[in-house]
């Protein structure tokens, strides 16, 4: 089915994807991404591996118990914004690797 040279060279291919995909990982460890709230109140950064890096509430105004609810929300729109960001940029690199690989990608 598979020559020895087919089979050698599908091997080479699979290290030189497997060496690219490693080096993009490398690469979206230093690209940061941030999510804010609506209000600018509260921020996410996040690096291009989708992993959290940060958290900073920049209005400590906030930090009131009878706030509780409307930080939670802040919180949840910012962390989505963050991760929305953060997949775009991972999804940009790996099909920018993928590309090199295979032309027409």
């Amino acid at each position: 089915m598979f020559g020895n040279a087919d089979m050698g060279e599908m091997m080479a291919k699979m290290q030189q994807m497997q060496s690219v995909a490693e080096e993009s990982k490398k690469k979206l460890e230093t690209i940061n991404v941030q999510g804010k709230s609506p209000d600018g109140k509260i921020r996410f950064v996040m690096n291009g591996n989708r992993k959290l890096m940060e958290l900073s509430i920049i209005d400590e105004a906030i930090l009131n118990p009878e706030n509780k609810e409307e930080i939670e929300d802040m919180l949840v729109v910012a962390f989505n914004r963050a991760l929305i960001e953060a997949e775009h940029v991972n999804e940009s690199e790996m099909k920018n690797s993928a590309s090199g690989l295979f032309p027409g990608l």
